[in-house]
């Protein structure tokens, strides 16, 4: 199992903060945002890890994080140039991950629960994880029937199709690079992960879990703030 944690984009619903650092560098608590996506990654035994950048930040990631030795993992560094999708991530890591199945993270993503043992169980299709939520309108929004099995997934549905939106940590085995290089552009111009969720579903091979402890997209100001606020807690620090 190889890792990927997407930390590119340019994070412009964050500015002015971001004008001057990566979204994925912010401080949440004590630690830089990419901390917890990768210790996600580590607490499962994934030891290869592809990071992906923006090429305006690379050198902060590669002086935070360096080779990966000092986390007893090996790290390698790819830059995306421009943002146009979440799929775009398995294809610029396609040398990487090579024949290996695939867990993508994204930078901005902080769970409470511990995925060691998907990710460890892990044969092959694609497993994808569900939290419910009060403006699933913001995410790729999954629609389950009364087993609940998935039957629908939409991106950003502008009408409401359910409550539970997917969050940003995705399982994947290796035909997802070849799945990857066949996405078209959608609407908004971007290679949405939609497509490949959809690919996987259709032939019966999508596993769609439910997430139970905390979910965080730390995308907005109130999602950073709700993140720091968790960090904190959990961390049994005082606030002052």
């Amino acid at each position: 199992m190889k890792g990927i944690i997407l930390a590119g984009g340019e994070a412009t619903r964050l500015r002015p903060l971001t004008r001057v650092t990566s979204k994925q560098l912010l401080p949440i608590y004590n630690k830089p945002m990419i901390m917890y996506p990768l210790e996600t990654l580590l607490k499962a035994e994934i030891r290869d890890i592809l990071i992906i950048v923006a090429p305006d930040h690379a050198g902060d990631f590669l002086h935070l994080l360096g080779s990966g030795r000092e986390f007893g993992a090996k790290f390698t560094y790819e830059v995306q140039d421009k943002p146009e999708g979440l799929s775009q991530a398995f294809i610029i890591g396609a040398d990487f991950i090579g024949h290996d199945s695939v867990t993508l993270i994204l930078g901005d993503n902080i769970f409470e629960d511990d995925f060691s043992q998907p990710i460890k169980s892990f044969k092959s299709g694609g497993q994808v994880f569900a939290k419910e939520v009060p403006d699933p309108e913001r995410f790729g929004v999954v629609k389950f029937n009364e087993q609940m099995k998935a039957v629908t997934i939409q991106e950003k549905p502008q009408t409401f199709l359910s409550s539970y939106a997917l969050t940003g940590l995705y399982i994947y085995d290796n035909r997802v690079v070849e799945v990857s290089k066949n996405v078209k552009p959608s609407a908004r111009g971007e290679l949405e992960i939609t497509d490949i969720h959809n690919w996987y579903l259709k032939r019966g091979e999508l596993k769609v879990d439910i997430v139970q402890g905390e979910w965080i997209d730390a995308g907005t100001f109130d999602s950073l703030l709700k993140a720091n606020l968790l960090a904190a807690k959990k961390s049994k620090a005082p606030l002052n």
